[in-house]
């Protein structure tokens, strides 16, 4: 029988003697622990039971459960803020932090339009003097370069104002008002909140304070639609930022704490409230060292000037705006969609004082004579521009009444005829060809043509076919180039257009200035009567070129332009000779007899040295008169359009006059501009080179013929035994023995077939009666530019040159 193993007991004294553990129950059974203390079986002592919580100390949270809400909150948070920094990144600005007005200023800075929605202009800090950054910063966040990013205390605060409904409140430091003016928007609310801390922890890490500084002043509010404080600065005090003292500065900073209501002019029942703040942030600027107490105690408060309407683009600045918008396209400096970014800073070449003399001169004698009651009068038109013959430069222009109201451009447009205006140009381009006549005699202020009424132009194979008629059909008889000028004789014109050639009418207007692409700048014979339609600026670039003794150069608009402090280069502009100055001071020299005596007399009143052309579109539906000085070259034009329907519409009866000529109120107006325009600088008189050729006797007392259609037609090439073609120069420049070259410096088209026939049409005819009106009934029995009827025995010049008096000017013919 096999025995079992020895059993061992935890305790060995109790084992028997063979080491057997004892059966007693009693003695292997455990102990417990009983509440009142007692062992039990296992002999392990129990904790008493804590007693249930009762009453109220059931809602009571322990400690423990304490210090783990603590704990789990701050874990959120921790993980809450590292999530959010992750997650939220720097944002594109918002569009409208970024838009910006486009700033067009006159020549001497002073500011004549901004246009766009937003009127705001970012400027560079270095442009914000000291002391008005200080003004902001001693108002908004005094410690701006020395705190961090955010202002965690005030912005739980304010968060917490606006959670529990007690009110929207601020509480920012400047970096996050930029981060919400720039970036985000101005809606007061949690979320916008958060995203406004995180990104200005990382803004602060990525921009320095300046940049910072800088991108706040340019987008913060200040009051009257203005954006930045370059705005306000214009919007309160009128002047740029750079020239605002220290009180001025601390007003425009008192503004960002409520713009509206701290606008004293707006409303001044909140003077006292405008006062404290502006008197806390100069008492800041003075705690901080950034302004002396004598300063302070000097200072007066700077009440801002009134608010201007939100004019924009009323009067002429939507002219002007227009033009230069044009001229920067057409030169390919700004497209429309580039400028349309907003932000460009232009400077025009527009003079104040200029620009104010030619609206006023309009005014006094164009608009200040219509009538409600005058029907024609509501055609009225008036457009005008100034130009610098030494630089180019555009110095005045006059687009219309109000750009509100007309759209148009008077100033640039290209749609109503130049009249005889454009003469001049025939006149120049004969002498710069050396022309001669069909008879072989050099073209000069002496020549002599036939004035008859409806003569038909001959050409170098016979009758052309085109037989313009002189205003009020007058038939001139024998007369001197000089005296066609004066006169303003179509007959003679023409066919002078054909003598010197069309095609080289054409190239000479174009050298002068006159756009390539003109409409109706044909090479024909009627070309001289201006049946081209140039602008009123381009009139008057081509007789500047014409002042300046023939030097062309580009007329221009802008003379600078510059976005964000970077200045944009412009394309260069070069001088050149479109024609000898003999030609161009020659043609001056008979353009002063226009105004001396001529059609032009009016522009006497401007009291200096003149000289100029009149000229009348087609059916009286434009007159003009295109001057200049040896120093200001202006061309007036006023025009007829229907308001409603813009069709081009006579001016019969405008201004309570018969019918308009360029003699009335387009002179009286250059002369009260031209007058205003150089008062107070000194009188130049006209330098000339003129050679005004010998003189010619007259055929009605000398038997002599002149250039006239004789009977059967007129003589054929080689007649005289030359096989020269008439229009060419090279008769007279053998004659004169000189090698100057009088090409005109533009390129030439091919010129018209020999003997090609034109046929006069309406736009080739001056300026004729209503239908129905007889010839020569016309009201007052005007001639083309409104003066007497000639004395058809008047003489030629007595001398073959032009005298000169005391003043260098030549002396204008004694005139009937």
């Amino acid at each position: 029988m096999s025995q079992e193993p020895p059993q061992h007991g935890g305790d060995p004294g109790e084992q028997g003697s063979q080491g057997w553990a004892p059966r007693d129950p009693s003695a292997a059974a455990p102990t417990t622990t009983h509440p009142n203390g007692a062992q039990g079986p296992e002999g392990r002592t129990k904790r008493p039971k804590r007693p249930k919580r009762t009453g109220w100390r059931r809602a009571v949270p322990t400690w423990r459960m304490l210090l783990g809400g603590v704990l789990l909150l701050a874990l959120l948070l921790v993980g809450g803020f590292l999530a959010g920094y992750q997650l939220i990144d720097i944002p594109a600005a918002n569009a409208s932090a970024t838009a910006q007005s486009n700033v067009y200023l006159y020549a001497d800075g002073t500011v004549i339009a901004r246009d766009g929605e937003i009127n705001r202009e970012n400027i560079p800090l270095r442009r914000v003097p000291r002391t008005i950054q200080h003004a902001v910063l001693a108002a908004e966040d005094r410690d701006f370069y020395s705190e961090d990013a955010i202002d965690l205390k005030a912005t739980l605060r304010a968060g917490w104002n606006t959670v529990t409904g007690k009110g929207r409140q601020g509480g920012s430091t400047i970096t996050q008002q930029y981060v919400k003016n720039y970036y985000l928007g101005q809606e007061q609310t949690v979320v916008r909140k958060a995203k406004e801390l995180f990104i200005s922890i990382k803004l602060d890490r990525e921009q320095s304070k300046d940049e910072i500084l800088e991108g706040y002043l340019n987008t913060s509010y200040f009051g009257r639609n203005a954006y930045g404080i370059q705005a306000a600065s214009h919007a309160y005090y009128g002047k740029d930022v750079e020239d605002l003292d220290a009180g001025e500065g601390a007003y425009l900073a008192s503004l960002l704490n409520a713009p509206s209501s701290y606008d004293v002019v707006a409303h001044p029942e909140n003077k006292s409230a405008v006062l404290a703040r502006w008197n806390y942030v100069l008492d800041g600027m003075v705690t901080h060292d950034w302004l002396t107490a004598a300063d302070r105690d000097a200072m007066t408060f700077p009440v801002p000037g009134k608010a201007k309407p939100a004019t924009a683009l009323s009067g002429q600045r939507g002219y002007i705006v227009q033009a230069v918008e044009h001229y920067l396209a057409a030169h390919k400096i700004l497209d429309e969609a580039t400028l349309a970014t907003g932000g460009y800073r232009i400077t025009t070449t527009l003079q104040k004082k200029k620009q104010d003399a030619l609206v006023e001169a309009v005014r006094e004698n164009v608009l200040s004579r219509t009538s409600d009651e005058r029907e024609a009068d509501r055609n009225v038109r008036a457009g005008g521009a100034s130009v610098d013959p030494a630089t180019g430069h555009v110095v005045a222009l006059y687009g219309g009444v109000d750009y509100t109201q007309q759209f148009v451009n008077n100033a640039t447009r290209r749609d109503y005829q130049v009249g005889s205006t454009f003469k001049p140009f025939v006149l120049a381009a004969a002498l710069s060809h050396g022309s001669t006549t069909q008879k072989d005699r050099a073209i000069t202020p002496n020549t002599r043509y036939d004035g008859t009424n409806e003569r038909t132009v001959q050409s170098a194979t016979g009758s052309t076919g085109y037989s313009p008629a002189n205003e009020d059909d007058v038939d001139y008889g024998s007369i001197t180039v000089r005296e066609a000028t004066d006169k303003s004789v179509n007959a003679v014109y023409a066919q002078m257009a054909q003598d010197v050639g069309p095609q080289e009418v054409k190239d000479t207007a174009i050298a002068l200035g006159i756009p390539q692409d003109t409409p109706d700048l044909t090479a024909s014979p009627s070309i001289a009567l201006g049946p081209a339609t140039a602008s009123v600026v381009d009139m008057a670039a081509a007789y500047a070129t014409l002042a300046d003794h023939g030097r062309q150069r580009p007329h221009t608009l802008v003379s600078k332009i510059s976005k964000n402090a970077t200045a944009l280069d412009l394309p260069a502009r070069t001088t050149r000779r479109a024609i000898s100055r003999e030609a161009a001071d020659t043609t001056t020299s008979v353009l002063r007899s226009v105004v001396d005596g001529g059609t032009g007399t009016a522009a006497r009143a401007a009291g200096r040295p003149a000289a100029g052309k009149t000229g009348t579109a087609e059916e009286d539906k434009a007159a003009w008169f295109a001057g200049y000085t040896p120093d200001l070259a202006t061309v007036i034009a006023v025009m007829g359009q229907n308001p409603r329907t813009g069709v081009q519409k006579p001016l019969y009866g405008a201004l309570g006059l018969a019918r308009m000529n360029g003699g009335g109120a387009p002179a009286e107006t250059w002369a009260a501009y031209t007058r205003a325009a150089l008062e107070g600088s000194a009188v130049q008189d006209f330098e000339l080179e003129a050679d005004e050729g010998p003189e010619e006797p007259d055929p009605d007392e000398s038997g002599e013929g002149e250039d006239t259609e004789e009977a059967g037609g007129t003589k054929a090439p080689g007649d005289d035994g030359s096989t020269e073609k008439p229009g060419t120069g090279d008769a007279r420049e053998r004659r004169r023995g000189d090698d100057r070259s009088r090409v005109p410096e533009a390129p030439s088209e091919a010129p018209p077939a020999a003997g090609a026939l034109h046929t006069a049409t309406p736009a080739d005819t001056p300026s004729r009666a209503p239908a129905g009106e007889a010839a020569g009934s016309r009201p007052g029995g005007r001639r083309d530019e409104g003066t007497p009827h000639p004395d058809r025995t008047a003489g030629p010049d007595s001398t073959g040159t032009r005298r000169f008096g005391d003043g260098r000017h030549p002396l204008g013919p004694d005139r009937p």
